[in-house]
């Protein structure tokens, strides 16, 4: 019980930082309750499935294969997770009444991609990472994918409120890609002597970025008095 507390309580300390900088217009509980569900089941069954695809199309033959691993990172990891959710937020969230100024893109964004971190947390942790994993992973993995999702959500926020939605959508999931794919890129290569610091490095770019962009909408919300 300790270690699936471990493994979710930092899932949920982001859900909470991110609702509380909802200041002028909160989303209704039931409508982000169902997003953390469809990012936990549905996103993960998505990921799942094309995993199958790309896997067998796209195998690593060489692990110490620069090129195979940006591959594996970009394409077959950062690309179909972020696709995953984002058909959530752009089929289910963007589509509500609710879902009525720009902030409301990064707060969706972030609770399906935070019903994903908290499946991926507990079937790595829980199935044999253990407590080491736990902890390393709450301050990597978990406020990494909050990262993407605020990334993905900042523009797909704008796109509710723009002529240019296909064009903004488009940017917020590439965005989460690109980062989501440098992120694990540095990771997969580790075969490099201290490459791997370049995940973190990107990691700490993403969460600047991300705090930026958390303001700026909140400055901007038509609900500010």
């Amino acid at each position: 019980m300790n270690l699936l507390l471990l493994a979710i309580a930092p899932v949920f300390s982001i859900i909470l930082y991110v609702y509380f900088q909802d200041k002028y217009d909160k989303e209704p509980k039931k409508l982000l309750i169902i997003s953390f569900l469809l990012g936990a089941i549905v996103s993960i069954l998505i990921v799942f499935s094309l995993y199958f695809f790309t896997g067998r199309l796209i195998p690593i033959t060489d692990q110490f294969s620069i090129w195979q691993q940006f591959i594996q990172a970009f394409v077959v990891v950062a690309l179909a997770e972020e696709f995953s959710k984002y058909v959530i937020v752009k089929y289910y969230a963007q589509t509500k009444k609710a879902f009525n100024e720009p902030y409301d893109g990064i707060m969706y964004a972030v609770m399906v991609s935070m019903g994903f971190a908290c499946t991926e947390n507990i079937m790595y942790v829980i199935g044999g990472g253990g407590y080491e994993v736990a902890v390393l992973r709450a301050f990597t993995a978990v406020p990494a994918h909050a990262v993407f999702g605020v990334m993905m959500g900042y523009f797909m926020g704008k796109a509710k409120f723009s002529k240019n939605r296909v064009l903004l959508n488009f940017t917020g999931l590439l965005l989460a890609i690109l980062f989501h794919g440098a992120y694990d890129f540095f990771l997969f290569i580790n075969f490099i002597p201290g490459i791997s610091i370049g995940a973190f490095v990107s990691l700490i770019i993403g969460i600047i970025l991300s705090k930026k962009a958390i303001k700026a909408h909140q400055d901007n919300s038509h609900f500010k008095a």
